[in-house]
């Protein structure tokens, strides 16, 4: 049975290792299956919920695009667009913020997390934006939805406003309630200097994480200064409980292999850090240096980089405008 697959992705600028292991490899996967019929939206609106560069931010949308396209994903197969551009994205927000209730906005816990102690000075975007993420979502009749573990809250409540609107306007079906997609055989990726904080291009070191634009030499020295303890590897999982560094390096090492942890470990068992690092860093610049080399060549090429979001709006605003036609019938517009 084929799937309707949905999936957004920030244009913040120099994504990383974290990015890719914990979403476009996935992309790659789901677009390469001919059973799928996959969209790949560049969510610049939700980048706005935090103010940004003008400038900036139109590398960065062209940046993320090459990204797609370096690690393989085929815009052939798959719809890539722009969200701003697709007008429907917006006003099917509002639409549906007038079904979704506050109680239900009020327990997502990432805003909590965002907005940290002094939320009275966040954006009203950054709280809202759940319901724009469920109009992204409801717009294409989307069957799944590739979510980690932070996003699962936000997909529950797509659900259930997908429900109350079918329920308030008596239209049994008409918003699909999405399916979550959780990758198998996945390690959340942390900070090469700190294993308790994930992956992220906010923290101040850029030793701490492996960037999808770094070369051969850059990955190799990451790596061999990324932190770890005095131990040898483990022989078990149950020993990694304590060790952050030591379990976040060995599943990053089974990410990239696609290996269980416990194959990683069985492989490893008691050698020094030293001589996994080497093979370590063999897979990282195995994997990573060709997509780094690719995102260079691609971001030199707007008009190709430019055509390939015109093409993408075109096929998203049609689908898009043709649902909120439709919400406007129902809510008497």
């Amino acid at each position: 049975m084929s799937k309707k697959i949905f999936s957004g992705v920030q244009p913040t600028g120099n994504l990383h290792l974290g990015n890719y292991l914990g979403a476009i490899k996935n992309f790659v996967e789901l677009n390469n299956d001919s059973q799928n019929n996959c969209i790949f939206c560049v969510v610049d609106l939700h980048a706005i919920t935090i103010k940004q560069d003008p400038i900036e931010l139109r590398d960065n949308i062209r940046e993320t695009v090459a990204t797609f396209i370096a690690c393989g994903i085929d815009p052939k197969k798959s719809i890539i667009f722009n969200q701003s551009t697709v007008a429907a994205h917006s006003e099917a927000a509002w639409l549906l913020s007038c079904v979704a209730k506050i109680g239900w906005l009020n327990r997502m816990t990432q805003f909590k997390e965002k907005a940290g102690k002094d939320k009275e000075k966040a954006s009203i975007g950054l709280y809202s934006y759940p319901i724009l993420m469920a109009a992204d979502i409801l717009l294409y009749d989307s069957t799944h939805v590739p979510v980690g573990e932070d996003q699962k809250q936000h997909l529950e409540l797509c659900r259930d406003i997908a429900q109350k609107f079918n329920n308030d306007y008596e239209v049994e079906d008409f918003l699909k309630a999405p399916e979550p997609l959780i990758q198998k055989e996945f390690s959340r990726i942390m900070s090469l200097k700190d294993g308790t904080k994930k992956m992220s291009k906010s923290e101040v070191s850029d030793l701490s994480r492996i960037n999808l634009t770094d070369d051969k030499d850059v990955i190799i020295n990451k790596i061999k200064k990324a932190k770890t303890d005095s131990l040898p590897l483990p022989s078990s999982a149950s020993e990694l409980s304590e060790r952050f560094e030591a379990k976040n390096l060995l599943g990053i090492y089974s990410s990239l292999t696609n290996s269980s942890l416990e194959k990683s470990i069985k492989e490893f068992d008691g050698k020094n850090f030293s001589k996994f690092k080497e093979k370590l860093s063999q897979v990282l610049v195995e994997k990573i240096n060709p997509i780094s080399l690719e995102i260079k060549k691609l971001i030199n090429d707007k008009k190709f980089l430019d055509r390939i979001l015109i093409d993408g709006y075109e096929k998203a605003n049609k689908i898009a405008n043709l649902k909120v036609k439709k919400m406007h019938e129902i809510m008497g517009f």
